[in-house]
Parts: structure tokens; C-alpha cells; sequence
């Protein structure tokens, strides 16, 4: 079947971002829709699947929009999202409640209890149970809200919700059924004692399938709605990480990359899957046939630039420029940047953000520089927890909103130690990614032809001076949360 465009979703935490991409894998293109996180008590976070859903019509709607005749003759849709929110579904495909999302900490004792009672487990599905992933929600759930628990026809991804929406089929890929806790991840297939150990039975949940698949087309009425044409073909896509590697054509043993969007992770593609759970590193099953990857999870990456352009009543932007002007090296105030918790390298819902330093003399200018310190520190955190389970990070792609500083580049590659490219349209990765994923599922064109490099934008070498300014501040930085943890944990 001759494939003209397709389009990839990416449905993130703080935006819903949309692009259309041609047969020559060019963007003709794009849209991003805002969403935000409701925090209706402290360590909750939630949102409704309904604002996904506007969200996706507003999108698809920019995109027709923009470039009509391509629109129209859209084959293929490809679907990427935040992972590890808990989607409730009852009997008629109504939410239940809110959405549980990744950065949500409720379920630290449900979390602990697990790790305690199955430990044995962690190896299987790839990761220690910690309050993000979807199990241990689950768990709270049937222990705070039974009546909610007792309805659940469907346990769905947030990214899935929307293949609901469009075609009525129930299905999840891999890398993203991998973030449940719920999958046994070298064997592909829903682990029965993970299941067992939340209460739940593979009835409730999706069917699996590999990211390169068709799951379904999108409804007939659903299409003429969308202004799309018959037999527009759904593909399983990826959880957001998995999708932003095939957008760069991370898919070989070691490719790698750094993704800068509200949380932030180090990504480490393998032809293998090769578990370390107790270095809280994540091996999870990448959207590709027969390959996985080993991935640093921080909760908090661009996300507190945003927070300190906020506090600054600046914009991101603004807030880098000042920063990057005024000062000259890693500030002398130290910034834990623990705004929802953290979880690779502690595994603690109630670390917070700690400023620490301030005197008469610190100005904004130092906040921001302090602020973009303690986010580049945690992610040497990361590669340093890849490093104790025996994955190295010699070089790296950079992508995700952050990925737009080229100073902010600078900092990350000397702190690293480690070359970093960043890419034409990184900030749109996952969507361009789920937009491959969807050309190869309406085609089956060889994934070696699609998943390639895009064009490079830059390569950043490390700066010698970085990394020994940032090697310096590493242990006073690592110290503090140390000696905070306890008074954190007796906030909480």
C-alpha cells in the first residue's frame, strides 16, 4: 500500500504534541496543546483522559489546518505518551477517575509493601516497584478506593486512551506495558505473579503487541470527524522514551541519548535484556522487536527550569540567558531539583526541592544558575547509576524540550564527559518517533530504512573546565540530600 504521510501523537505531561510527516520523513506539520497536572493533595498528581482527548482533537485539527491536502491523505497514525499512569476504565469505557500519573508518590507504602512481600519480582519485570509505576497505584487503589477498584473494566496507559478513542481497540505496546510493573520483560507477556500480587487479572488489561504493529483503523465515524479517509491504519507505538529513540534512530546495542522534557532520562538501547534493579536502573522492552533498553528515570528535568523562570517571572528562555550571561561557572548555591520526588538514584517520593547558599548577596541570576546545576548534577546522578549496573555512556543524543539551549548542551556534555548531538526537530522526538513506527506498520518497510539519524543540528564536546567545575560540586551536592533526608521524610 502506497503510504503518503502519517502522523505521530505524543501525549506528554504538559503538552499533547502533534506532527504530520511526509514519505521523505519531512515535518509539514506540527501542533502542541497545553495540559497541566491537577495536585489536589500533596503527592498526587492527576489528570482527566477527557483533556487528552480535547487535547487530540485540537492538535489533529492545527495540523488539517496547516497542510490540508496532506492531512487528508494521512494513512497511518502512530501514538506516544507519558508512561505509567494508571487510565480506569469501566464496562462502558468511562474514566472512573482521574488519571494517576507517572510523578504521582501516593502509593509509597503500597510501593514498599511489594518490594518487601516480591522481591523476587524485580528481575522479571525489569525495575523495583516504586510509587510511579502503575502497580503500586493499582494497589492503592483497591486499599483507599475499593468501590473505584471493584469497577475497573480496563487498566489502560495514558497513550492507549486515545487508540480507544480512535479505533475501539484495547491494546498497549511493550515499552510502555514494561513501566506497569506488570509485564515480564525478557518474555513479553503480562506476568501472572505481578498481576496476582495487585489483585488484577489479565481480563482487565490490554492485549500486547510489538510498536511496529497495526492495532486497528480509526472508525469510520471517527474519521470523518477528524476530516481523515477510510482505513487510517493505528500503530502500537511507544511509551514517550522508546518512541524519542526511534525519532533519532536510537535502536542498536549502546545507542544512547539524554531527553530533556518535564521529567528527564539516560537512555541506553540493547539487543539483550540485562536487569539491575538495585541500582534502580529501569530495563524495559524497547517499541522494537527483540530489543530492550536500560534507562535512568529522574523525575524532574526541564520541568524545574520552568518552576525557576516561574519564581523569576521570566520565561525559560530568559531565564537561561540571564544565567548564561551573569555567571561563569557552577553557582556556590546548591539547588536539589526534587520538585516531585526523585526516583533514579533514591527512590523517594518525599524528597523535595531545597535551595541551599543563599545570602544578601545571591540574585536572580544565581538562582537560575543554581537551578540548572542541581538539573544537570542529577542527571550525572543517572549515568552514574547506569554505570554501577555496567552500561556506559560514552556518547549521547540530546532531545526533549530542554534540548533547545545550546549553553545548556554545553553544561550537560562537560558535566557527562561525553559528547552530545542534538538534532533538527529533537524537541518533537517522541511524536516524529511514533510517526516512524507508524510508516513501518502501514508499510512494513524495513525499520533499518526509517529509523534513522535526522539531521544534525549540533555536536557538543566536552568542555574540560565544565567537567572539573561539576566534578568539584558533585559530593557537596550529593551531601546534602543526605543529610536533608530525614528531615524531609518527617515533613511528609
Amino acid at each position: 500500500m502506497h503510504l503518503s504521510t502519517t502522523i505521530g501523537l505524543d501525549l506528554g505531561t504538559s503538552a499533547l504534541k502533534a506532527v504530520l510527516v511526509d514519505a521523505g520523513q519531512h515535518v509539514l506539520a506540527k501542533a502542541e496543546i497545553p495540559l497541566e497536572a491537577q495536585r489536589p493533595k500533596p503527592l498526587w498528581s492527576e489528570q482527566h483522559p477527557e483533556e487528552w482527548w480535547l487535547a487530540t482533537l485540537a492538535a489533529l485539527a492545527a495540523l488539517r489546518t496547516q497542510a490540508p491536502d496532506a492531512y487528508a491523505a494521512t494513512r497511518a497514525i502512530g501514538l506516544s505518551g507519558q508512561m505509567h499512569g494508571a487510565t480506569l476504565l469501566d464496562a462502558a469505557d468511562r474514566p472512573i477517575r482521574p488519571a494517576i500519573l507517572w510523578n504521582d508518590g501516593r502509593a509509597h507504602d503500597e510501593a514498599a509493601a511489594l518490594a518487601r512481600e516480591h522481591s523476587d519480582l524485580a528481575t522479571l519485570v525489569g525495575v523495583k516497584p516504586m510509587p510511579g509505576l502503575t502497580a503500586p497505584k493499582l494497589a492503592w487503589l483497591a486499599r483507599h478506593e475499593p468501590e473505584a477498584f471493584a469497577r475497573i473494566r480496563t487498566v489502560l496507559l495514558p497513550k492507549d486512551y486515545l487508540r480507544l478513542r480512535l479505533t475501539g481497540e484495547r491494546a498497549t505496546d511493550m515499552s510502555d506495558a514494561a513501566g506497569t510493573w506488570l509485564l515480564d520483560v525478557a518474555r513479553r507477556g503480562w506476568c501472572d505473579e505481578a498481576l496476582a500480587a495487585v489483585g488484577l487479572d489479565r481480563a482487565r488489561l490490554p492485549r500486547l503487541v510489538e510498536g511496529v504493529e497495526p492495532t486497528g483503523i480509526v472508525r469510520p465515524a471517527r474519521a470523518a470527524e477528524l476530516g481523515l479517509g477510510p482505513g487510517v491504519i493505528v500503530a502500537g507505538g511507544g511509551g514517550d522514551v522508546a518512541a524519542g529513540a526511534v525519532g533519532i534512530g536510537a535502536v542498536e546495542e549502546g545507542d544512547a541519548f539524554v531527553s530533556l522534557g518535564t521529567s528527564a532520562q539516560i537512555f541506553v538501547a540493547s539487543a539483550a535484556y540485562r536487569p539491575a534493579p538495585d541500582a534502580l536502573v529501569h530495563a524495559f522492552c524497547h517499541c522494537l522487536p527483540r530489543r530492550w533498553f536500560a534507562m535512568a528515570a529522574m523525575l524532574n528535568g526541564a520541568s524545574v527550569l520552568a518552576w525557576a523562570a516561574r519564581l523569576l517571572g521570566l520565561s525559560v528562555a530568559d531565564a537561561l540567558a540571564l544565567a548564561e550571561r551573569e555567571t561563569t561557572e557552577p553557582s556556590r548555591v546548591l539547588f536539589l531539583p526534587y520538585l516531585a520526588g526523585e526516583r533514579t538514584p533514591h527512590d523517594d517520593p518525599h524528597a523535595t526541592g531545597v535551595l541551599v547558599g543563599l545570602g544578601h548577596e545571591t540574585g536572580p541570576a544565581d538562582v537560575a544558575r543554581a537551578v540548572v546545576d542541581g538539573l544537570v548534577l542529577s542527571i550525572v546522578d543517572g549515568r552514574d547509576a547506569l554505570a554501577g549496573a555496567g552500561v556506559w555512556v560514552e556518547r549521547a543524543g540530546l532531545i526533549g524540550g530542554g534540548a533547545r539551549s545550546p549553553w545548556l548542551a554545553r553544561l550537560l556534555a562537560g558535566a557527562l564527559d561525553a559528547p552530545l548531538t542534538r538534532y533538527a526537530g529533537g524537541e518533537t522526538g517522541p511524536a516524529f518517533g511514533a510517526a516512524r513506527l507508524a510508516r513501518v506498520a502501514a508499510t512494513g518497510a524495513p525499520l533499518a530504512e526509517i529509523a534513522t539519524p535526522p539531521p544534525v543540528l549540533d555536536v557538543t564536546e566536552p568542555d574540560a573546565a565544565a567537567r572539573d567545575a561539576y566534578a568539584e560540586r558533585l559530593p557537596r551536592w550529593r551531601g546534602l540530600y543526605r543529610a536533608l533526608r530525614e528531615q524531609l521524610h518527617r515533613g511528609a
